[in-house]
């Protein structure tokens, strides 16, 4: 505490990121990074950035990435929203549309930055519990009075994800709040919900270049919905910061689109070994739930996730675990590369045989 600390401050618990720490030979499965690097696409057009060009301001309008977005998942431009990372992106939502006298809905088990938005911009909100399978019920809130509802999909920390259908009912019996999709893991099985904006106007969907592009590093985000969605968030980004992302985001993030085939290897990839994974955690006691993530959520029989998580870490494995009464007893496990996958197996055949 300071006594020049504005009042708001003082009331804040920030959003606590997955920890980076440096330790020699550390497999990292804490955070949802892609295992594989960018496309070698992305690479070349970055080096390719010339010195003259940074000395000049980026585009304020991303122009050449929104017409990139635009053109491959058949949108227009002007139902395109860029921002610097699906969290910037988030934010601006949280205020420019979610901000309302009515509660903002959202589940229990969710990303745990939605809170801290709703603290930070005085938005009023409720948690609606998640099933006793950990799946979004979203019957749930379709009688809610609300100011909006926002949910992942797939959901996180799960990775279980709802069919396009129950999102279209949840559009229908609630029309008249703005209902945003937070697809950060969509890409690795979810079932977008992109078709839908041109029939709903109060659907917004949001997207990262974090997981399935391998751009955590440049932090890239956007959004698609009706143009009215967009215009109110460009009227908040535009009241906040013009340039939101530089010239080198921008560039990789345009020829990230352009190679469609690396996409899909890496993306398949990822997918084949959840699921190899998924099988040998179950062959070690561990209950895994269906997820269409690149992580997967896991419960071991018997050995508190606490015990396996410090064990792992003993030996150079990191991944993330959440203390909150209802997943405490769970891991979250990003999805490595094949040889981190089979490290983190054999690490954890060793401390389940240990008791």
């Amino acid at each position: 505490m300071s006594q020049f600390w504005s009042p708001i401050v003082q009331t804040l618990t920030p959003y606590v990121p997955g920890e980076q720490p440096k330790l020699p030979g550390l497999i990292k499965l804490n955070t949802n990074e892609n295992p594989y690097p960018p496309s070698p696409a992305v690479m070349s057009a970055m080096h390719a950035v010339t010195a003259e060009s940074l000395r000049l301001y980026p585009d304020p309008d991303s122009s050449a990435l929104k017409q990139t977005l635009a053109d491959y998942h058949q949108v227009a431009t002007n139902e395109i929203f860029i921002g610097n990372g699906s969290d910037e992106v988030l934010a601006f939502v949280f205020m420019a549309l979610l901000k309302h006298q009515a509660p903002l809905l959202f589940p229990d088990i969710t990303y745990s930055f939605y809170p801290v938005y709703c603290k930070l911009f005085g938005i009023d909100y409720q948690e609606i519990p998640l099933d006793q399978q950990m799946g979004i019920r979203l019957a749930d809130y379709h009688a809610q009075s609300c100011g909006g509802i926002i949910f992942p999909n797939p959901n996180a920390p799960t990775g279980i994800a709802l069919p396009l259908a129950a999102i279209e009912e949840l559009l229908i019996k609630q029309p008249n709040v703005v209902i945003a999709i937070d697809e950060a893991y969509v890409d690795f099985g979810g079932e977008t919900a992109l078709p839908l904006i041109h029939k709903y106007p109060n659907l917004l969907v949001i997207r990262t270049f974090s997981k399935s592009r391998s751009l955590a590093g440049l932090r890239v985000g956007f959004a698609m919905g009706h143009p009215k969605l967009i215009e109110a968030l460009e009227r908040v980004k535009n009241s906040f910061n013009s340039y939101p992302l530089d010239r080198m985001a921008l560039t990789g993030a345009v020829a990230s689109y352009g190679d469609e085939a690396y996409f899909q290897q890496t993306r398949k990839a990822i997918i084949d070994s959840r699921e190899h994974m998924t099988q040998e955690l179950e062959k070690l006691g561990f209950s895994v739930l269906p997820s269409t993530a690149n992580f997967i959520f896991a419960r071991h029989a018997s050995l508190p996730a606490s015990q396996l998580a410090a064990g792992l870490r003993e030996r150079a494995i990191i991944v993330r675990h959440f203390n909150h009464p209802r997943i405490n007893q769970y891991l979250r496990i990003s999805i490595g590369n094949p040889d981190e996958c089979k490290a983190l197996i054999q690490t954890l055949r060793l401390l389940t045989s240990e008791h």
